[in-house]
């Protein structure tokens, strides 16, 4: 097995989420013949986390890429909801060309670990029934299923899935 150097970085850099949307498109049209219309909804969940009007807490959301070899090969973001202990997992994405390396479960973990030091005490996250590899790598980090629902999808009709973990021995927000 080949030896890759894997750095998990905040996603700061010029080009990072532009290259979360542009992957997301890129790989699940390969791998389940999804069109444009997922690359969009990937396009308006990064330009809500981008959009300064939104005054974004950095301290409670945050967006990770992974590397491999230097090359961007992965990524994850944490984003607040409605409610302010819970927040949700979005757009997790390895490359094809990355796994088998622990890539996925590395950016769940800095995801989470994140998500209990900004006092977080749940994290729920929305995938469907097709994406069996992330859905492993959430069942090993502790998340549960909790619904599905039918979804048009994004070239054929797939499962929804709602997932949500519990965060043990996340700190607690005492602001008023």
């Amino acid at each position: 097995m080949e030896v890759v150097m894997v750095t998990v970085r905040r996603a700061d850099q010029a080009g990072d989420l532009g290259w979360m949307v542009m992957a997301h498109g890129e790989v699940y049209q390969r791998e389940f013949g999804w069109n444009t219309s997922f690359e969009a909804l990937v396009a308006q969940i990064v330009a809500g986390f981008a959009d300064p009007a939104a005054k974004r807490d950095p301290a409670r959301e945050a967006a990770w890429i992974a590397e491999a070899d230097g090359v961007r090969a992965g990524c994850v973001m944490l984003v607040a909801t409605a409610d302010p202990g819970v927040a949700r997992l979005r757009v997790l994405l390895v490359t094809e060309a990355a796994r088998g390396h622990g890539l996925g479960g590395t950016l769940v973990r800095e995801c989470l670990s994140f998500a209990r030091a900004a006092g977080y005490h749940q994290v729920t996250l929305w995938t469907v029934d097709e994406c069996v590899s992330a859905r492993r790598i959430y069942e090993a980090e502790g998340f549960t299923l909790r619904s599905e629902e039918p979804h048009p999808g994004f070239a054929y009709p797939v499962t929804g899935q709602t997932w949500t973990t519990s965060l043990s021995g996340a700190l607690r927000d005492t602001r008023c």
